[in-house]
């Protein structure tokens, strides 16, 4: 039998499920044995990549990272083999109040997403760090340990801007508009303040040497195809048109994020 390419992912929506239960029939289709292990957590599925459980793991932008500075602890190589075309090049935004401050400084007290949330929390404070602007932060801890892939927290923070809780909130660019669908932010009610520098989200990652197995699965990911009918809706669910090569050059900001920060030292320090 060959052999079986298997990939962790984490149950942060139901949506999770049909997706990689779809991903599993196509690429079964084209001769590729893959199965997957669903994790509650990122810090729990990064360290059973580095213990050898995974052949490949959907990670987050700060597990990409925590498999990297793991990686790197322990002398083992990690790389990334593909992401979507809507990783690339995204923003977060400082949204506040049509009539609220204007500028960073003003800002007294702000609403973020979950701690550990790269778009709505780590990258958004660290720019606002580094313009020298320390504002009360109101965390808003929803799901921890999904890095954010859940919005929860991005749309309680910007309840309490509604609210006058907090006079600013950060949340990534996209949900402005997927907010505004949804009838939380009403036209004109708010403006972006400060828009983020651009960076990456997620990425599949490879710790350890990539494979031929790997690589195959890397080429089958790269040419699906939005036209097929079989897979469109499964690329809808999970939130793009295409898979693209993976790279590494869009985590800059979320490494100097994590640094000021001392996000994972902790973590790491407990699994040397």
């Amino acid at each position: 039998m060959p052999p079986v390419i298997t990939l962790g992912a984490v149950a942060y929506d139901a949506k999770v499920v049909p997706i990689w239960d779809g991903f599993q029939a196509w690429l079964a289709t084209r001769g590729l044995a893959f199965d997957y292990i669903l994790y509650t957590s990122y810090e729990r599925q990064v360290a059973a990549h580095l213990r050898g459980d995974l052949d490949v793991a959907w990670n987050s932008p700060l597990a990409w990272l925590q498999a990297v500075r793991l990686g790197a602890k322990r002398g083992v190589p990690v790389s990334t083999i593909a992401m979507r075309d809507t990783d690339r090049d995204l923003t977060s935004v400082v949204l506040v109040k049509a009539d609220g401050p204007k500028a960073l400084g003003e800002i007294r007290r702000i609403g973020v997403g979950a701690a550990d949330s790269p778009q709505a929390t780590l990258i958004p404070l660290l720019e606002l760090a580094e313009a020298g602007v320390h504002p009360e932060v109101l965390r808003h801890d929803v799901l921890v340990g999904k890095h954010g892939d859940h919005v929860g927290g991005e749309r309680k923070a910007v309840e309490a801007l509604l609210a006058g809780t907090v006079e600013a909130a950060c949340i990534i660019d996209g949900n402005r508009l997927a907010f505004a669908r949804e009838g939380l932010l009403s036209p004109g009610a708010t403006r972006v303040l400060h828009q983020t520098g651009a960076y990456d989200h997620c990425n599949m990652t490879v710790v350890g040497p990539v494979t031929d197995e790997l690589r195959r699965f890397a080429e089958l990911l790269l040419a699906m195809s939005y036209d097929d009918p079989v897979v469109r809706p499964l690329l809808d669910l999970e939130g793009l048109k295409q898979w693209v090569p993976g790279r590494t050059s869009g985590y800059a900001l979320l490494e100097r994020a994590i640094d000021r920060f001392g996000t994972i030292d902790g973590w790491l320090a407990s699994h040397g």
